[in-house]
């Protein structure tokens, strides 16, 4: 059982991972292609990946729908919680004064951080609220495409 269990999960994982790179945005793995990706000048969204409901329906679709915007990062990335700890893990340290949350979304410009996306803004709230929260962050944050 234990062995199908695993199977399932590598599934699920697998296809979390399609879904947000599909979307544009590219996945680190490691806490030094972390540091390199969010030590960048620019502005940088980081969505934190999870395998919950949540983060399927609701924070995925929200990520990919949200780019269709007059404003939109220079770099889009992502974390995987309970996957890459490391990469997860050194992400949440540019997050300051928030608790890890995921899935979340972060946004940050020239490496300091200016919003925040937690979970309890993403579980029971639809994709259209999310993308606009998302991009009312970019409104504010972001450059003309």
């Amino acid at each position: 059982m234990s062995m199908d269990f695993n199977f399932f999960m590598n599934d699920v994982v697998r296809q979390a991972r399609q879904e947000i790179t599909a979307a544009g945005y590219t996945e680190l793995t490691t806490s030094e292609e972390v540091e390199q990706a969010l030590g960048k000048n620019g502005t940088t969204l980081v969505m934190v990946n999870s395998v919950c409901g949540c983060a399927g329906g609701i924070a995925r679709p929200a990520a990919a729908h949200a780019l269709h915007y007059d404003k939109r990062p220079d770099n889009l990335v992502t974390v995987f919680a309970g996957q890459d700890k490391e990469a997860t893990e050194k992400a949440r340290s540019y997050f300051t004064g928030y608790p890890p949350s995921s899935p979340s979304f972060a946004l940050l410009k020239d490496g300091k951080l200016c919003t925040m996306i937690e979970r309890h803004e993403i579980e029971g709230h639809d994709p259209m609220q999310v993308v606009n929260k998302l991009q009312k962050a970019f409104e504010e944050n972001c450059e003309e495409v």
